[in-house]
């Protein structure tokens, strides 16, 4: 029998588990499709059982073979989500998912009348947003009392996940971070006052770093023993970043998935009104971070209305249509958009459109779109004080070249990437080796395999396009939000 340690992780559109040895080296994978739930425009939820039974599939198989011992369990998830269950544990309605979900916009205008803005930011670290638990606990107390009334815990993915393994009530100091603004990011804690004011009756989980131990199995699941450590865990793109050794400062991550999300590492705590202030996943760090509303969701529905092609037929249409895509520009914002602009109204735009584009256009244009974005977000990352020496690409949207060659091209930066970028599952399985040994080292476990280097004449060519998409959006905005409003009446 071989030792082994089991990472999971629940996403937005699939949850993925791997199985791998002590030294880093993967036996096998696993993976769960799924879809969240769109009850009404701008809400976006998901069943908390799906978390579990998928886990215990995922487990099931990995472990099936009968051949290693599981000697570890690390969890991750998407977040910051809101479950609220009763003191039970029993789920009161569906999960709410993170800044994603946009329901809460006037209970954040009211907190930040009634708490102010600025202090919020001061103290949360963040400004309020939909990706903020704060107003969409309000949000639940308003318009669901009735569920309210009976609320008694908080739960996100990971956290709930550790629950159900070991029955102990946690949650990971990153996610508490983003718990804006129940949580003080000066000092470590639950603020009372504002948590007690917005959240009344709601006993607040107590807080572990995303690493330690949240407790050992109860009871045999799905080929994992009873007494097995299992980690606290933490939102799935801090275990990303963990995976492929980017929480050092001055790293910046990018991650591609569902959403593109970007963590930068900095040696000390930073604020902006555009940008996520956050804890770091290891004790001592501090990030800034910021998330796009789309990206492989957007890839995704444009595969999906142009009939299914598969992925590479469409990213060699792309390639052949050259930097540019034939004078299309695109704003990602087709599920509104987190930062730096936080406008959950936003809506996605492509210009320039003529009878002589192409499949092949379309899809380069809405690669160029989340690049841009990307490149939006990193200036604002730069202009709060962020440094950034090397940035570390990981993500499904890694395989394959073109995509973070565009990205490269449109910031200028060098992206490192990894040896495996299969992502949080792998992060997850990382931090619960450490609970095994002391001295294993994710830089030993998941080395560089190649870079994306930009290419000056490219780069040239996309910072015109750049400012032409800057200015995109100021230019539609009153019509897209106008639009978005006979949306919310028609849906």
């Amino acid at each position: 029998m071989q030792r082994a340690i089991l990472g999971v992780d629940i996403g937005t559109s699939s949850s993925k588990g791997v199985l791998v040895l002590p030294d880093g080296a993967i036996l096998r994978t696993a993976a769960r499709e799924h879809t969240v739930d769109r009850p009404a425009p701008g809400q976006v939820e998901m069943d908390a059982e799906i978390w579990w039974r998928e886990f215990v599939d995922i487990a099931g198989e990995l472990t099936a073979p009968g051949d290693v011992d599981v000697a570890a369990v690390g969890v991750s998830g998407m977040g910051p989500c809101v479950l609220l269950t009763d003191d039970a544990g029993t789920p009161l309605r569906p999960a709410i998912l993170y800044g994603v979900d946009t329901r809460a916009t006037e209970q954040i205008a009211a907190l930040d009348a009634e708490l102010g803005a600025a202090a919020i930011l001061e103290r949360a670290g963040s400004a309020l947003s939909s990706q903020a638990v704060g107003p969409k606990l309000a949000w639940v107390r308003q318009h669901e009392p009735d569920v309210y009334a009976r609320a008694r815990r908080l739960f996100m993915p990971a956290s709930w996940l550790a629950y159900q393994l070991t029955g102990q009530y946690v949650l990971d100091v990153h996610s508490a971070s983003q718990c804006t603004p129940l949580f003080d990011t000066r000092n470590l804690t639950w603020y009372a006052p504002w948590a007690e004011r917005i959240a009344p009756g709601l006993e607040l989980p107590p807080l572990r770093w995303p690493g330690e131990q949240a407790g050992l199995t109860r009871r045999a699941v799905a080929g994992i023993p009873a007494g097995v450590p299992v980690i606290t865990g933490t939102i799935d793109a801090w275990s990303e970043a963990v995976s492929v050794d980017a929480q050092n400062p001055g790293d910046l991550m990018l991650m591609y998935g569902t959403t593109m999300f970007l963590i930068a590492t900095v040696p000390d705590r930073l604020t902006s009104e555009l940008m996520w202030g956050t804890v770091g996943a290891y004790q001592g760090t501090r990030n800034l971070a910021g998330g796009m509303a789309t990206s492989g969701a957007l890839t995704g529905w444009l595969r999906e209305i142009a009939g299914g092609v598969d992925y590479p037929t469409l990213l060699a249409e792309a390639e052949a249509s050259g930097p540019g895509a034939r004078g299309l520009l695109a704003l990602p914002y087709f599920a509104g958009e987190r930062t730096p602009i936080f406008d959950p109204e936003a809506r996605g735009v492509i210009a320039g459109l003529t009878v002589s584009h192409t499949r092949g256009d379309l899809y380069r244009a809405v690669l160029e779109a989340t690049a841009f974005g990307v490149r939006h977000n990193v200036e604002a990352l730069r202009a709060a004080g962020a440094r950034i020496d090397r940035v570390v690409a990981v993500g499904g949207g890694t395989q394959g070249n073109l995509w973070t060659q565009i990205v490269s091209d449109v910031t200028g930066l060098e992206q490192v990437i990894p040896s495996r970028t299969i992502g949080a599952s792998y992060g997850a399985a990382f931090l619960a080796a450490r609970l095994l040994a002391d001295d294993v080292s994710i830089a030993d476990w998941n080395p560089p395999a190649d870079t994306r280097v930009p290419d000056p004449e490219t780069t040239a060519l996309y910072d015109e396009r750049y400012n032409l998409y800057l200015d995109l959006y100021p230019a539609t905005r009153e019509i897209t939000h106008a639009l978005a409003r006979i949306q919310h009446r028609t849906a």
